[in-house]
């Protein structure tokens, strides 16, 4: 039967791969790569280097595929989503089928860690459900953005016996109404603290975490909100894309 190994890479820094997904690494006699376009191109680089590095105790082949688009105008995010989703199953069991051979074993890299905020095990799931292809399929964890980014800045994720909340952007004002102390936010295009400058929080911000392009900023958000929209939008233009993570704090209760 065909082997599928789901494995977590980290946020960015090639030191972040654990003993585990290293030894999962090595199992693998096909790694397949999907091709974001030129700007997204350094993130494929990182994953040939993280091979070249820690795959040594088997030949291996890479295996390259455009990856589906997202729908960004005229569609609700959930449709753009799930129409997302159904693009990649039709690419990913087209790859299995044709690239990886019975008893063969075959990897895919994920950036961060596979169950936070990605779809890779949802569209292998799908990909079983349908019938067309049978495999097994194990997911080895990494350290997400979340992670690295609470490490960067040296600060715990929660306060002391309080919860930790974890929303994309277009959630925020939901999320914050819930009255967590500690909120990470993630995938946010729009820059949605900016409406939460007259509140008493802390961020903690950070793109490209772990990487040589790496970005930090912290301080009060009244006070540091015009800085991060600045450097985030002076990033992103210059790179073509942005991967940034942050973590809004209110003051420790007593």
């Amino acid at each position: 039967m065909k082997t599928l190994l789901l494995i977590g890479i980290g946020a960015g820094h090639p030191d972040h791969l654990t003993v585990q997904a290293i030894k999962a690494l090595n199992r693998a006699e096909v790694i397949f790569l999907m091709d974001k376009g030129p700007a997204k191109e350094p993130l494929n680089r990182l994953r040939r280097e993280l091979c070249e590095r820690y795959l040594t105790d088997r030949p291996y082949r890479l295996v390259e595929a455009p990856s589906p688009e997202r729908q960004r105008a005229g569609i609700a995010y959930l449709d753009a989503v799930e129409h997302l989703n159904a693009d990649k199953q039709q690419r990913f069991e087209q790859l299995i089928a044709e690239a990886l051979d019975e008893g063969q074993c075959g990897a895919f890299l994920v950036w961060g860690d596979p169950c936070l905020y990605d779809s890779t095990s949802r569209i292998l799931d799908a990909i079983l459900r349908s019938g067309r292809l049978l495999f097994e399929y194990e997911v080895i964890p990494g350290i997400s953005s979340v992670q690295a980014l609470a490490a960067r800045h040296k600060v715990p994720l929660n306060n002391i016996g309080q919860p930790v909340m974890i929303t994309p952007g277009r959630r925020l004002t939901q999320a914050l109404a819930a009255q967590v102390d500690s909120l990470v936010v993630m995938l946010d295009a729009d820059n949605r603290y900016q409406a939460l400058v007259d509140q008493d929080l802390e961020i903690y911000w950070g793109a490209y975490v772990g990487t040589p392009d790496e970005i930090l900023v912290s301080g009060r958000l009244g006070d540091v909100a015009e800085e991060i929209e600045r450097v985030r939008t002076q990033a992103r233009e210059a790179k073509g894309w942005i991967m940034d993570t942050y973590l809004l704090k209110r003051p420790a209760r007593r």
